[in-house]
């Protein structure tokens, strides 16, 4: 267990629809572990509001704490980076998640990561569930319908506000069941954009949901190698 001191300040930020609730299994086992921990809700049911703005609305919920550790799942991928580009923080970790080229609107990025070609079919329910949450306990499935949140799109068509890539150590986690954004695409993405090898790990897209602990267990395990990235 972390000391205060040494303690990380976690900045969980859900996907696309998402909201702080995805978090909320993952929470009380960073707080076991002596971490601090901040889930947000980006602002997206806002028409005025924008990956900017999402942004800002981060930073201004981190407000003064300090060990900033920023997480990105799925769609939050975006914003993460921006926020980095901000302010200082320690580390960014991507959660198989978007990795944004900067300067690219975000409704860019299917066509220019060639996501259309994996043919994922999401019609219905069913499927969408099966795509995303397989591995999720039925009554957590159930549960996270209440959360969903709509989304608006006021900058998808205008560039990231992101002049490059933040100075900031980087890792990327794969999950290995991820049937949304399968491992075969991922790999050579993360290798291609950010220049690394992603750290792999066991669960679906929702893995937060199916295995916080074992989550909640490799993001401490990357505040302590820290100094190593």
């Amino acid at each position: 267990m972390s000391s205060d001191q040494d303690a990380a300040t976690f900045v969980l930020i859900h996907g696309g629809g998402g909201s702080s609730w995805d978090w909320h299994l993952v929470e009380p086992e960073l707080r076991e572990l002596g971490h601090r921990v901040i889930a947000v809700d980006l602002p997206i049911e806002d028409p005025d509001t924008g990956i900017s703005e999402y942004a800002d609305s981060v930073i201004a919920d981190i407000g003064d704490a300090r060990n900033i550790v920023v997480v990105g799942h799925s769609f939050g991928g975006i914003t993460a980076p921006v926020v980095c580009s901000r302010i200082h923080t320690e580390l960014l970790v991507l959660l198989n998640a978007m990795i944004p080229v900067p300067g690219q609107a975000p409704d860019k990025w299917w066509d220019g990561a060639e996501y259309g070609a994996l043919g994922i079919k999401m019609e219905t329910e069913e499927q969408i569930n099966e795509v995303f949450m397989h591995d999720v306990p039925a009554e957590l499935v159930a549960e996270s319908q209440k959360h969903g949140r709509d989304q608006t799109d006021k900058d998808g068509d205008k560039p990231i506000p992101l002049e490059s890539w933040p100075d900031v150590p980087t890792r990327f986690l794969l999950f290995r069941d991820d049937r949304f954004f399968p491992p075969e695409f991922m790999r050579p993405l993360v290798q291609k954009r950010l220049g690394i090898t992603p750290d792999e790990i066991d669960g679906s897209h929702c893995m937060m949901l199916s295995r916080p602990k074992e989550l909640a267990q490799r993001l401490d395990q990357y505040w302590s190698e820290r100094k190593n990235v």
